[in-house]
């Protein structure tokens, strides 16, 4: 059997933005500019960052466009001590009961009652891919790297749609600690 290996995507601190809360933090109508084209298709860097203030500091991050029904902060959980949050580790989307913060813009300032998350890891794979490996979307699987700090990792999501593109995300934290950079290859093994 052929090894089942997926490119790496590290993940750093960034949000997604509601319409209604770029509007307040960068001008009535604000369209989010395309910095850079991300894997994921449809999915870009934008020139645009805001500041997210938390009880304890604050951090400066990049938008991601496009916007969202609901902002979302991701950060590691190294971001959420600076912060002065404790950040769930979630999958994108579930926001129910996250720490909150100040976010602020160029235009203005908006207060959120939840949003800030340490995104699981997970692996975006195309349906193709999906089949190839014999993996179903929500499957959970284990992922390893060997490098010089040789690392399992555990739980991995697998996200399996035709409108992904195949790419393991990890966050900084995790990525660095076992000597990941982008465009490296791991294994799915389970």
């Amino acid at each position: 059997m052929s090894k089942k290996l997926v490119p790496v995507g590290l993940s750093n601190r960034h949000c997604h933005l509601s319409q209604a809360d770029i509007d307040v933090l960068f001008g009535e109508g604000h369209q989010l500019t395309n910095f850079k084209d991300l894997k994921q298709p449809g999915q870009y860097a934008c020139e645009e960052k805001i500041t997210v203030v938390g009880p304890k500091g604050s951090l400066t991050m990049r938008v991601l466009g496009p916007a969202r029904n609901q902002s979302q902060i991701e950060v590691s959980l190294t971001d959420g001590f600076a912060l002065g949050v404790k950040p769930p580790v979630r999958q994108s989307g579930d926001l129910a009961g996250s720490p909150g913060a100040k976010l602020v813009g160029p235009k203005g300032e908006v207060e959120i009652s939840e949003g800030i998350i340490a995104a699981a890891r997970h692996i975006h794979m195309h349906t193709s891919d999906g089949e190839a490996f014999g993996i179903k979307d929500k499957d959970i699987v284990d992922v390893e790297f060997g490098g010089d700090r040789g690392v399992v990792f555990k739980n991995v999501l697998a996200r399996v749609n035709e409108a992904f593109a195949l790419e393991f995300h990890v966050d900084i934290d995790e990525g660095n600690a076992a000597g990941l950079k982008n465009g490296d290859e791991v294994e799915i093994i389970s």
